[in-house]
């Protein structure tokens, strides 16, 4: 049974795209025939991340506009037969995609995928609105342990709800031990239960993702932390059954032996500057 997921953000640089591409490997690998569906029209840069940037002829809107099949929109990375990207226009504005042409789309894709991955546009503006319908199985939001991240990501929650979509799950990202053990960063779990929503997954901050981009090479390519926690949350997401609890960054209780050799981290001191 096909099951399409809308991974969302209420503000952008929270690292919502390169976790729907990573997780669209993670679950390739996993044996599962996925479609990504780049949805940011204007904005595409799941085609960066998947390194199919030289190998775009039509777009989604080509799609939509009959101007082209789906079969010839979508493309595949090298030697990943079971990852399809269907990419966005880089020069259209999303008011060009009609919502029925869309869920249209998304019907015939559920017809050929297991799981479909839509990486929405940041915010909660008429692009992402639109792209809201009954054909949504499940929705989820991207979050970073912050303030301001967590209140958009209260507004976009209303914005599903009204649309009728699933109450959605949570990713928060960029979560760093150190300030969770010293009270500077609120814990994945508090950010949950603030919001009211289900914790899929929790993804630490890890410099090699960073690396890897600049490289232009997968995160899912790499052995680090953050590859681990989006396997994670890619066994969560297919219901796979494998043992995959969550972490807990920063509030996990370590065992006795690290608990007695442990290093008590030294935060620099963080002052206002007198102008």
């Amino acid at each position: 049974m096909s099951t399409s997921w809308m991974i969302a953000s209420g503000k952008g640089g929270v690292g919502k795209s390169t976790i729907a591409a990573s997780l669209g490997v993670a679950m390739a690998r996993e044996g599962r025939s996925v479609c990504v569906i780049d949805a940011d029209i204007g904005l595409r840069d799941q085609d960066v991340l998947l390194g199919l940037e030289n190998r775009i002829v039509f777009d989604l809107l080509d799609v939509a506009n009959g101007s082209c099949t789906l079969e010839q929109a979508l493309i595949s990375p090298e030697g990943m037969s079971r990852l399809s990207l269907l990419p966005a226009s880089q020069f259209a504005r999303a008011k060009e995609l009609e919502p029925k042409a869309f869920r249209r789309m998304l019907t015939r894709l559920k017809e050929r995928f297991d799981v479909i991955l839509i990486d929405c546009p940041a915010g909660i503006e008429r692009g992402v609105r639109g792209l809201m319908n009954c054909e949504v199985d499940e929705s989820v939001i991207i979050c970073t342990p912050d303030d301001v991240c967590i209140r958009n990501a209260e507004r976009m929650a209303s914005v599903m709800d009204k649309k009728g979509l699933p109450r959605p799950r949570l990713i928060v990202n960029r979560l760093q031990e150190e300030l969770i053990a010293a009270g500077e960063m609120y814990a994945a779990a508090t950010v949950a239960a603030t919001l009211d929503m289900p914790l899929l997954g929790e993804i630490p901050e890890d410099n090699a993702i960073c690396r890897a981009t600049l490289r232009h090479i997968s995160p899912m390519d790499i052995d680090c932390q953050a590859r681990r926690a989006l396997t994670r949350i890619a066994w969560r997401m297919l219901d796979t059954g494998l043992d995959a609890p969550l972490p807990g960054y920063g509030t996990a209780r370590k065992p006795w032996y690290r608990r007695l050799f442990r290093k008590t981290p030294k935060l620099k001191e963080v002052q206002r500057i007198d102008c």
